[in-house]
């Protein structure tokens, strides 16, 4: 960091539904005049915002991004800003955020009951509102789960003990807000049921003398008992019906 340049104020994520306004804003302090530049990145494609040249950028969210600014002082010095990311909720039920809300979390994703097998991977998810965005800490059965910090819980092989009550608390400087507690099975593989398997083979044979539409087609009553031989040397039981 060039001397007597420095950023005193890092801007600060958000976690907003689709088409909500705030303003990023971000503070230095170096020899003046100090000039400012927001930058914005979208999957993987980082680019200047055009007239973003104030300390304070205003955004209408649209989608996820992430936005950095950068500060030049009278010399040329420039220092870069924390990347932050403002992330956007498309979908959301009706009423959420409330009215005359202050950026205090607001839970958009619950988890669900899940169950396991042991040994198979275990996930639970939630997702929050908020201005700044909030911070995330799962519990079970009401104890802290100290590397479980983040919206996605992740166990990548679920053991008995795992089993239990689950809820996380998302929070930030204005509150908390808690999930639905959900409970989580672990369990050994069931074993499946031993299915039920037909033994038995009937035929059902049918010979006629006499035929109404094709006069000249016979099948002989001695053909169905030849026949009839033959199923019951392969184990069927044979039904025959004649005319």
């Amino acid at each position: 960091v060039p001397a007597g340049l420095a950023i005193t104020e890092q801007p600060l994520s958000a976690s907003v539904p689709a088409g909500f306004s705030l303003a990023l804003r971000c503070r230095a302090a170096g020899p003046a005049p100090l000039q400012y530049q927001w930058f914005c990145q979208h999957q993987s494609v980082c680019r200047q915002i055009p007239g973003a040249t104030k300390p304070d950028l205003p955004i209408t969210a649209q989608q996820t991004q992430l936005y950095v600014c950068r500060v030049n002082d009278v010399h040329r010095n420039a220092v870069f800003s924390d990347w932050v990311k403002v992330e956007v909720h498309q979908c959301v039920a009706r009423g959420l955020p409330p009215q005359l809300w202050r950026g205090e979390p607001v839970m958009v994703l619950n988890p669900t009951e899940q169950r396991v097998e042991v040994g198979k991977p275990l996930q639970l998810q939630c997702a929050a509102m908020g201005v700044p965005a909030p911070s995330y800490q799962w519990y079970r059965n009401g104890n802290l789960l100290e590397h479980q910090k983040k919206k996605k819980l992740w166990i990548s092989h679920a053991k008995v003990s795992d089993s239990g009550t689950y809820l996380c608390c998302a929070s930030n400087s204005h509150g908390e807000h808690w999930t639905n507690a959900v409970d989580v099975h672990i369990g050994e593989q069931s074993q499946p049921t031993s299915a039920l398997l037909s033994t038995g083979k009937i035929a059902l044979l049918v010979g006629n003398n006499h035929y109404q539409h094709h006069p000249n087609l016979m099948a002989p009553v001695k053909d169905v008992f030849e026949l009839r031989r033959l199923l019951e040397q392969l184990d069927f039981q044979v039904v025959s019906l004649l005319d």
